[in-house]
């Protein structure tokens, strides 16, 4: 979010809270992408705040009351009032409890674990969802749109373009089941509580193999995970990197170090297999 936006943004989140009873003297900005995180005090809430539009917080709202009363391990909407959106200058407001993060972080194991509990809880869950391969469909608009992507190289484009169309049909001919996900599993949405492993973001949700929530996550959590198809998995791994790619390449993404990450993800690409997790990408580009 442009932080001519984080301001008005913040300024809403408050007052919203303030009518609640939830007194929010004070902000501050956990994650600013194209939503904004915040934790108020002193009454210690989570809010999120995204620009009208541009969001799906009804939909994060609902889900996450079902998955709630699914036992699934995710993280609560606030307790002390009516779970719902709030509109307020132009954005949307949804407030959700806070969470002190303990350390050391959660083992592989457990987040393993966590994992295997919401695809079981998700099975019961019946909500009208996105697909996965919408997700797909999205960097194909970006890589094959040159006003989208302009910075893009054409052989990039042509690249990126074609690996893109070739994994979409191979998991496709790979006829995989399908069920309710998180969608973007990777550990900065996962939160390590005293409650045990928490799964956060869940406006990413959508259908699809659970391979392609495994190709999110630290290869040590997919160790512990047991009844992966491997051969499917390697293709949506390749695929999280190829529509990662695209994405960072969109003319209006905010992410940190976006073309960098591009460019790492695209020689990754290039490189063939073994097909390094998003996290390994990130430590190689920061030189861990």
């Amino acid at each position: 979010m442009e932080m001519t936006d984080v301001a008005r943004a913040i300024t809403a989140a408050t007052t919203v809270a303030a009518s609640l009873g939830l007194p929010a003297d004070n902000a501050v900005v956990l994650h600013n992408s194209n939503k904004l995180a915040l934790r108020l005090t002193p009454s210690d809430v989570l809010a999120r705040v995204a620009p009208l539009g541009q969001e799906v917080a009804q939909f994060e709202v609902d889900l996450a009351q079902r998955l709630v009363a699914a036992g699934c391990p995710v993280g609560l909407p606030e307790l002390r009032t009516e779970p719902r959106v709030h509109v307020r200058d132009g954005f949307a407001v949804t407030l959700w409890t806070y969470y002190e993060q303990v350390t050391p972080p959660a083992a592989p194991a457990d987040v393993a674990q966590a994992l295997k509990r919401l695809h079981e809880g998700m099975r019961t869950v019946d909500l009208p969802s996105p697909l996965f391969t919408d997700r797909i469909t999205e960097a194909q608009r970006i890589v094959a749109d040159a006003d989208l992507s302009p910075a893009l190289a054409d052989a990039d484009r042509a690249f990126l373009a074609g690996r893109l169309a070739d994994l979409r049909r191979a998991i496709d001919d790979c006829g995989p089941l399908e069920q309710l996900l998180h969608g973007e599993p990777h550990p900065g949405n996962v939160l390590s509580t005293a409650d045990g492993p928490l799964f956060i973001d869940l406006e990413t949700c959508c259908r699809g193999p659970v391979e392609f929530d495994l190709a999110h996550v630290p290869e040590a959590v997919r160790e512990h995970y047991q009844g992966a198809d491997q051969e499917l998995l390697d293709d949506c791994r390749q695929l999280v990197l190829a529509m990662v790619a695209a994405w960072r390449w969109d003319v209006g993404d905010q992410f940190p170090r976006g073309r960098a990450f591009g460019d790492e993800l695209l020689r990754v690409l290039r490189a063939g297999a073994p097909w390094p997790t998003l996290d390994t990408v990130v430590s190689r580009l920061d030189g861990h």
